[in-house]
């Protein structure tokens, strides 16, 4: 899991980087074909097996929901720094719990609608919309509080999909958005020169080897105890955000992912707890 943390923030700081010199369409479709080559290469001879889903629309759907986080996501960190929209995106597993409520119709009890209202005051205070007035007004941020909703989306109907091999997944999510992708891009392509080229393919290799350490991680251990440490991808985004850009995060990232932090940890602990006298 600690590995799959360093590859998507790795990942985030690569697209981050691209943006600033090609568009977001080329750099969103670098990171999807790009992914879509080393994911076929991971499946190596069980690649036709795997390239059938029995449930296809779902992961049509899926494959959607991720598109979406993406290109909301890249949107945000053209504006904001790596730190503050990782600690946005940590919104997404309180997401999840509240549309578990609404599309899976799953009982929450009142401890954890208290850390559903804790999460979003943290992301309030990251935020500062009192600070957003007339111009200054952070679109950047917004688009990121879109993100961790879709990316809460795409959680949510990755449980309709278990069917599937955890690979399948991953080739249909990687191909569906780099066929999307590749039917725009002739509109947006500049012609990159061979570190353009390097940033393209290692956006791909690091989401495709990311989502596949990930998947292992799931193999070898339940979610409520591996996923506590996608937190730690604030040290990572710190670091990547200090060294390429000399960006630290304010005094209202630190606070706000405190509290969003501490709410996402207690759901996790709730969660377990329910999950053990049933």
């Amino acid at each position: 899991m600690m590995a799959t943390l360093f590859c998507f923030v790795s990942l985030d700081a690569i697209v981050k980087y691209a943006l600033e010199s090609y568009s977001l369409v080329q750099v969103t479709w670098g990171r999807f074909f790009f992914a879509t080559v080393f994911s076929v290469f991971l499946c190596l001879k069980d690649f036709p097996r795997l390239a059938i889903s029995k449930v296809p629309g779902m992961q049509f759907i899926r494959s959607v929901a991720l598109m979406a986080t993406t290109v909301l996501f890249n949107l945000g960190i053209m504006t904001e720094p790596l730190a503050t929209a990782t600690t946005i995106m940590f919104l997404s597993p309180i997401v999840v719990t509240l549309l578990s409520i609404v599309v899976l119709k799953e009982q929450v009890g009142l401890r954890r609608w208290i850390g559903i209202l804790i999460g979003f005051f943290g992301a309030i205070i990251v935020v500062q919309p009192w600070e957003m007035t007339g111009s200054a007004v952070n679109v950047g941020a917004f688009f990121l509080l879109a993100a961790a909703f879709s990316n809460g989306a795409y959680q949510i109907i990755t449980r309709k999909v278990r069917a599937d091999n955890p690979l399948t997944s991953l080739l249909f999510t990687a191909a569906a958005g780099a066929v999307f992708s590749s039917l725009i891009l002739p509109w947006y392509w500049q012609w990159p020169d061979v570190w353009g080229w390097t940033l393209l393919i290692a956006s791909g290799f690091a989401g495709a080897l990311g989502h596949y350490f990930l998947i292992e991680a799931m193999r070898r251990a339940p979610a409520s105890v591996v996923a506590p440490f996608s937190y730690s991808s604030l040290i990572w985004a710190t670091l990547f955000g200090y060294v390429i850009w000399h960006e630290l995060p304010t005094a209202n990232v630190w606070i706000g992912a405190a509290l969003i932090i501490a709410a996402g940890l207690y759901i996790y602990v709730r969660e377990r707890v329910k999950k053990a006298e049933h």
